[in-house]
């Protein structure tokens, strides 16, 4: 008797070079069609928060102080952290679209949407006493009074994002992104006029609340596009019953929910630890002998880097995409194809994305400041950051592959022990004791980065994709042999390919 996978796998495996490079540029084709646009609307996301940060600026410096710490804030302790927890929709939605269980992706969706609507409510607390903590930090009580402003009226934003991140999350999984990238768009260019009428009428407040309004209108446009395309695909199914039958009544399971906070802990601390990482390295070069300067050039800096990271972010999520949906429809050697292909991309993005951050690294300063000192820190420092960024692009796909492995933990350790036990210290005694300066302490930074990196490689090139395969079925309902021997969906109901 052969399990599911051996079955799938009969015709997987390739027999020549021919073969081989047919694969690989259909597995490339793949990626693009999924990263392309997911880069392009995080390119949109970074525009929205360029126009906040703008708008907030011509209000006056005490409320461009106020709105970045109190935006700061917000990602630290808020939307990482929502953003980590949706990490396990993407092993879970991506294995289940890849085995046609339309019933464990809906009620993935559901259970997401609800767990992180849990998880806002202590987040709402910490931003409720966003002033208190605030002043005991240290910080200035004039512009801790305009950060606390700003946070509260962004508190909805969280419920928004309890939604909106689940429904990215569960389209990109399926490899559906141009639906998320129209609404973005469209949704950035309400964001202006937005800000120029709240703005003008409320202040700091009016900004902040353009920021959330803005977000549920992408939701709201993602909500109706997967109620539309899903009862369009009922529909046009010939066999009545066969829409996913009741997955709502198996939200009680106590199972399930532990299955999804299986992932979702691991995912989370991963997020947190590297948004956290980089907030640290901010900190840091506060305590640098000149703090002003230091901390405007890695600002400086980190805005070249922010716009890398949307690249990063998109080939790691295609990457988790395509080797969970290989997975989950048992085809081990397209997992091992799908990993491949997305290291030899994250490689070659990190070469490009380290030439272009040496390639404008003498002008890009000039846009941000007048100050020669400025210009020319920030002009030695990407020089550095440059070097960085050539490990970051294959640090973020091994991470998506990971992830699309149902083994999220793997990266939690690779950051944590990259990061937290190897580049912080080093930082301090580059930084501080070896008196490098910032230099030093990004080349420390990068050599975290260069150990998680080799740590998360290893991991992926000794990956039994065979295994993999079978656990991703079984993660999926589907890995089971009835009595007949014949696969069995352990209860759950499959659809056709197009889940939705």
């Amino acid at each position: 008797m052969r399990s599911p996978t051996s079955q799938l796998e009969k015709q997987d495996s390739p027999s020549s070079l021919r073969e081989c490079v047919a694969l690989t540029l259909a597995e490339l084709r793949s990626q693009r069609g999924i990263a392309l646009p997911l880069a392009a609307t995080n390119l949109t996301w970074f525009a929205k928060t360029a126009v906040t940060t703008a708008f907030l600026g011509r209000l006056g410096e005490r409320e461009l102080a106020g709105g970045t710490l109190g935006l700061t804030f917000a990602n630290v302790t808020g939307f990482s952290v929502l953003a980590g927890l949706c990490g396990a929709m993407e092993p879970l939605c991506g294995q289940a679209h890849g085995a046609r269980n339309r019933k464990l992706l809906h009620r993935t969706l559901l259970m997401s949407t609800i767990l992180l609507l849990l998880a806002s409510a202590p987040v709402t607390f910490l931003w409720l006493n966003i002033e208190r903590i605030l002043l005991h930090f240290g910080q200035q009580r004039e512009i801790t009074s305009f950060a606390k402003k700003y946070i509260t009226y962004l508190l909805p934003d969280l419920a928004v994002t309890a939604f909106l991140s689940p429904l990215k999350a569960y389209l990109s999984a399926q490899g559906i992104t141009f639906p998320t990238l129209l609404s973005s768009a469209a949704a950035l260019a309400v964001h202006i006029p937005l800000n120029v009428v709240l703005a003008k009428k409320k202040g700091i407040a009016g900004v902040s609340t353009a920021i959330w309004l803005t977000d549920l209108a992408v939701a709201v446009m993602l909500a109706g596009y997967v109620l539309v395309a899903s009862e369009a695909r009922r529909k046009a199914m010939s066999t009545p019953g066969e829409d996913g039958g009741n997955w709502w009544s198996e939200l009680r399971r106590p199972s399930e929910w532990a299955r999804l906070l299986r992932l979702s802990v691991p995912c989370c601390l991963t997020t947190c630890l590297e948004w956290w990482c980089y907030e640290i390295l901010v900190l840091m070069a506060g305590r640098l002998p000149d703090p002003r300067r230091a901390v405007v050039v890695l600002a400086v800096v980190l805005n070249f880097d922010y716009l890398l990271f949307g690249a990063m972010l998109a080939l790691a999520t295609s990457a988790s995409a395509r080797v969970s949906n290989e997975l989950g429809a048992g085809r081990a050697n397209g997992a091992r194809n799908s990993a491949f292909v997305s290291v030899g991309l994250g490689v070659l993005s990190g070469i490009l994305g380290g030439l272009a951050m040496a390639s404008v690294r003498s002008r890009w300063g000039a846009l941000f400041s007048h100050d020669r000192e400025v210009v020319e820190g920030a002009r030695k420092a990407m020089a550095v950051m440059a070097m960085v960024e050539v490990v970051n692009f294959p640090l973020a796909t091994c991470g998506g592959i990971v992830r699309g492995t149902a083994r999220p933990w793997l990266g939690m350790y690779a950051s944590l022990g990259g990061f937290y036990f190897l580049a912080l210290p080093a930082a301090v005694l580059l930084g501080f004791r070896a008196r490098l300066g910032l230099g030093g302490l990004l080349l420390a930074f990068m050599v975290g980065a260069v150990a998680s990196t080799a740590l998360l490689v290893v991991l992926v090139a000794c990956m039994n994709w065979e295994e993999e395969a079978k656990k991703a079925q079984k993660l999926a309902g589907i890995g089971l042999i009835d009595d007949a021997g014949e696969p069995s969906d352990g209860g759950i109901e499959i659809g056709n390919r197009n889940s939705l």
